[in-house]
């Protein structure tokens, strides 16, 4: 039932959006160098690693600095860039993930390689389940660069305090997966994003 959800929102959406995806993609090519989507190594159910696909948010080859972004002003985040992080449009794109079936809509949020080699064998517990779009670390977090920008250490501040508390709340998602609970995120998401 959930992966039905899932192919059948993600259609609906792409497709509706498709005129928006385009306005995108050209004010991205027109804000700076680069191409329009950026992919990235992430881990996903069972511990397999897909590649995330999102619009470009920043100049290329930022990632090589850091794979954390540290608040709203991150100099390597481009014009558009801000505006599409601000409202959670670079996110988009995942919609192709989700139909691939790398992602679901609800579910926890994917990490890096990096630091899920960190995770003890409860954190772990997490990658029973398909990653997704939003949870209740994503609410929880929707500010989480603000956050990072106030740290004199974001790298540490992110694995020994941010990652944890995400941890605990991707195995709240687990404990109570199912249709009304994914409902309850995805319209919190919505309300969060509008507000």
């Amino acid at each position: 039932m959930k992966r039905i959800f899932d192919i059948l929102s993600s259609l609906t959406v792409l497709i509706l959006a498709a005129p928006f995806f385009l306005v995108i993609a050209f004010l991205i090519v027109a804000d700076s160098k680069g191409g329009v989507f950026f992919k990235q190594v992430r881990v996903g159910r069972n511990g397999k690693e897909f590649k995330l696909i999102k619009f470009r948010t920043m100049r290329p080859d930022s990632e090589k600095l850091s794979q954390i972004t540290v608040g709203d002003r991150d100099p390597r985040v481009t014009g558009i860039g801000y505006f599409l992080r601000k409202y959670k449009l670079d996110e988009l794109p995942q919609l192709f993930n989700i139909i691939k079936g790398d992602m679901s809509v609800v579910g926890p949020r994917p990490e890096v390689p990096k630091y899920v080699a960190l995770y003890t064998d409860e954190q772990r517990k997490v990658l029973q389940a398909r990653p997704g779009l939003t949870d209740y670390s994503s609410l929880h977090y929707v500010n989480e660069s603000e956050v990072l920008a106030q740290s004199s250490d974001p790298e540490k501040t992110y694995r020994e305090e941010i990652m944890p508390h995400k941890l605990s709340l991707n195995l709240k998602y687990i404990q109570e997966m199912g249709l009304k609970t994914d409902l309850k995120l995805i319209f919190a998401t919505l309300a969060k994003i509008i507000r």
